[in-house]
């Protein structure tokens, strides 16, 4: 069999569903975004820093502009209702801040949701236009988890149990198993390969 064009579809999907909450017009809102991602991989003390991308039309964008803070929060398949809900209506007509507990961190325009798995305060550092999207680019300021999803100090993804979103299925799947460790999975074939002859 042969791979066969089907157009320019983006095919990355699953992506992790996340809420993203800012303060709006003196508000808590929340909104549940697909588009969020890693900028760079940092070590030793380097900055790190992450993005989401969404419509400048929807209302949470109004409160980032304006304090330039906002939290990523990762919610439990427990919570896929929930994180559904906010998704579906605009804090421009409906007050979101009760729909989940409160937690304030270091930042106090970046709410976080306390009964989420794992939560994350950002400073905005960049908002790039791309397309019809603004991607803010946060920098990473305090994490928060829940201490039955770590597993010695690291947070586990499987407790997490983390919400995954395909665009293309318009579905919600949750992690399978796992299959390899990374940076160990190939070594087997690079021993085969490195005891293969030159040609």
């Amino acid at each position: 069999m042969a791979l066969e064009p089907i157009g320019a579809v983006n095919a990355l999907y699953p992506s992790l569903t996340v809420i993203v909450g800012a303060r709006v017009r003196g508000r808590v809102n929340w909104m549940t975004v697909a588009h969020v991602g890693i900028m760079n991989h940092a070590m030793g003390g380097v900055p790190q820093y992450l993005g989401i991308s969404a419509h400048p039309s929807h209302y949470t964008n109004i409160g980032i502009r304006e304090h330039g803070e906002f939290s990523i929060n990762i919610p439990s398949q427990e919570m896929l209702e929930a994180t559904d809900y906010v998704g579906i209506v605009s804090g421009k007509t409906t007050d979101k801040s009760t729909v989940f507990p409160i937690l304030e961190g270091e930042l106090v325009n970046a709410p976080m949701i306390a009964t989420c798995p794992v939560a994350m305060q950002c400073r905005v550092a960049q908002k790039v236009v791309v397309g019809e999207h603004e991607l803010f680019i946060g920098e990473l300021v305090a994490t928060y988890a829940q201490p039955e999803v770590l597993h010695q100090g690291k947070i586990d993804l499987m407790r997490v149990n983390p919400i995954l979103f395909d665009f293309r299925q318009m579905a919600y799947h949750a992690l399978g198993e796992r299959t390899g460790r990374p940076w160990n999975a190939g070594k087997a074939l690079k021993k085969r390969v490195d005891a293969t002859p030159s040609a």
